[in-house]
């Protein structure tokens, strides 16, 4: 029995950087007094969701990987909280621009980075003015508790990736995300039930469990607002949601999952057994032909 406590969180977040990212500590810290090992904080935490409008002075707000103050302070807290800690930022790699994770082990060891590889762009999430598309490949890290894949928000649609991060052997997939209303859509569109369900495919077909951070609350942009519905989420291996959190309240999510039972289940079913990567071609190409 290897039993892995994850943990999910969600927040709202002012336009004060030090006041988000002390609430984000916060909650860390309170997460692994319940046991947690695995903590996942949300997308992009250190400020309100900015992609919601074209601005070119929010540009600023990107830091460079090395010696970032919010990834080292991350650093000491994983450290001091003996938890794995996948830490969001707005990365400036020079003259580049990516929405990345820097995944901390639980001794504080900043293990790597992950960069966003699906960038959306639309009404409200306007991120391809802002991000590059990834370039690091689908990561997964061998942490002290478990290895541990990590797609970030719009890469959760996308379930080639998902079984990337499986086969590469993640025993649990994380997904930090900022997700909510479509403000181009003017019959009140509620995609949280669809999002939710996209990631519980995940864990079924690939047999992981999967964690989902959401940001909650209202913000204000220049010129389009936005609101963000929560409803982070923890399933097991075959998709059972085991805690879920609501649309509008700060909250710590948390669920013990047994990853040998886990990984025992994959094997007497043959999921991975059974996979036919020769007639896959066509995933290759974006319109399917080979």
């Amino acid at each position: 029995m290897r039993e892995v406590t994850f943990a999910a969180t969600q927040m709202a977040c002012s336009k004060n950087s030090r006041d988000n990212i002390d609430k984000a500590v916060n909650l860390i810290e309170s997460a692994a007094k319940k046991g947690a090992n695995v903590i996942l904080i949300q997308e992009l935490f250190e400020t309100q969701y900015f992609c919601k409008d074209q601005k070119e002075e929010l540009f600023e707000l990107a830091k460079p990987f090395e010696d970032n103050p919010t990834i080292h302070l991350m650093s000491q807290v994983a450290k001091d909280n003996n938890v794995v800690l996948p830490v969001s930022f707005f990365e400036k790699s020079n003259k580049a621009h990516f929405n990345t994770i820097a995944m901390i082990d639980s001794d504080g060891t900043i293990m790597g980075r992950y960069r966003k590889s699906h960038i959306p762009d639309g009404p409200g999430y306007q991120e391809k003015f802002y991000f590059n598309p990834g370039n690091t490949g689908f990561k997964v890290w061998d942490t002290k508790f478990c290895k541990v894949g990590v797609g970030i928000c719009w890469d959760q649609w996308s379930s080639e990736a998902a079984k990337i991060m499986a086969l590469k052997g993640a025993e649990v997939i994380l997904y930090p995300t900022a997700i909510g209303g479509e403000p181009d859509n003017n019959d009140d569109f509620d995609s949280s039930d669809m999002w939710q369900r996209a990631m519980i495919g995940h864990a079924a077909v690939n047999q992981v469990p999967i964690v989902a951070s959401n940001r909650i609350g209202s913000e204000e942009g220049y010129e389009i607002s936005n609101f963000f519905y929560g409803r982070s989420f923890i399933t097991d291996f075959t998709g059972e949601i085991k805690a879920e959190g609501s649309r509008d309240r700060e909250e710590i999510l948390i669920a013990k999952i047994d990853l040998d039972e886990a990984e025992g289940f994959r094997n007497s079913w043959g999921i991975f057994r059974d996979r036919r990567p020769d007639l896959y071609r066509a995933l290759l190409d974006l319109d399917g032909n080979e």
